[in-house]
Order: structure tokens, then C-alpha cells, then sequence
């Protein structure tokens, strides 16, 4: 009996060991790849919802005309940026040349850092938000910028706020 429990502990150190080592091998960071044109995250969009899709003007227009989130809408833009710690947001740049916010809905899918640059087309839910201070200075430390810029972000700002179900790479 004692043997048997000297065997069961020794299988249990073994085990999480095991998984220990591989777990602090795994590098955090944003997936890996080119982002070339074709590419998908999350569940993709569909050929047709490509067509379909609006300018970043036409859907700040949308939102401000019924002031209300709009649901399964398509977006056309370019990305200005990525989070470098997991690839979990990005940014499109606007045609007045701010930028509108996009999160990967229920945190399912991140993408890489290649992005940057890259026209896409989006797919999903949107509305107007106030972001908080601390939220925007969270943001901006993910996003690597000067302590300059993040102490400089003192007030509420309201924005475009984008749930992305999927996002694929477009010419």
C-alpha cells in the first residue's frame, strides 16, 4: 500500500513538471504570419459580405444618424495598428485620419502583428462609446507609446467601438 503511494506522488510530480516546462516555454505574443491577402480571423467573412462592405465614414454616419449600435455590419479600412502583447485589438484609420477601435469578439481570436498596413474588411456589431481615462492610458501602454503620450490622456473621449466576429485580408 505505502508502495503504491510512493508510486501515485511520484507520477503526479512527474506530470506537473511536465506540463510546467511546457507551459513556460509558450511565448505570449500575437500569432505569427504575413497577413496576406485571402487571410481570415476569427470566422472569417463571407465573399458576398465583402461586397457589401461600408466605408469608416459611411458607418460614423450610421451610428451618429440612429445613435444606437448597429449589428452584423461590414467595414472596409485600413489597419494603423496591432497590440503588440497578443494581437487582441487593432485600430482603422478614418477618412478624416483618427482612428476607430476593434476588439476580437468574446476574446476568441488574435491577429498578427503583420496587419499593420493591410486593408481589411471587418465584420460584426458597432456603437459610439466613451472610453475612460484609465481605459485609453491602458491602451496606449499595450500599444508601446511614449509615457509622454499616455500621461497626456486626461479626459473621456467618445469613439467608434467595433466588435469584430471576423476580419479578413483585402486588396
Amino acid at each position: 500500500m505505502k508502495f503504491k503511494a510512493i508510486l501515485f506522488a511520484a507520477a503526479v510530480s512527474a506530470s506537473t513538471l511536465a506540463f510546467a516546462q511546457e507551459t513556460s516555454q509558450k511565448k505570449v505574443g500575437p500569432p505569427v504570419g504575413n497577413a496576406l491577402v485571402g487571410d481570415a480571423y476569427g470566422a472569417g467573412v463571407a465573399s458576398n459580405t465583402e461586397s457589401k462592405a461600408i466605408s469608416v465614414e459611411k458607418l460614423g454616419k450610421k451610428l451618429k444618424k440612429e445613435n444606437k449600435k448597429l449589428e452584423n455590419v461590414a467595414i472596409k479600412g485600413k489597419v494603423t495598428d496591432v497590440c503588440e502583447k497578443k494581437g487582441c485589438w487593432l485600430t482603422i484609420q478614418t477618412e478624416d485620419n483618427s482612428q476607430f477601435f476593434v476588439k476580437m469578439k468574446d476574446y476568441a481570436f488574435f491577429v498578427p502583428t503583420a496587419l499593420k498596413g493591410k486593408n481589411v474588411v471587418l465584420e460584426g456589431n458597432a456603437e459610439r462609446k466613451v472610453i475612460s481615462v484609465d481605459e485609453q492610458k491602458h491602451y496606449a501602454e499595450d500599444a508601446k507609446k511614449p509615457q509622454s503620450e499616455i500621461d497626456a490622456i486626461t479626459q473621456p473621449k467618445e469613439e467608434i467601438r467595433f466588435l469584430a466576429s471576423g476580419i479578413k485580408v483585402v486588396n
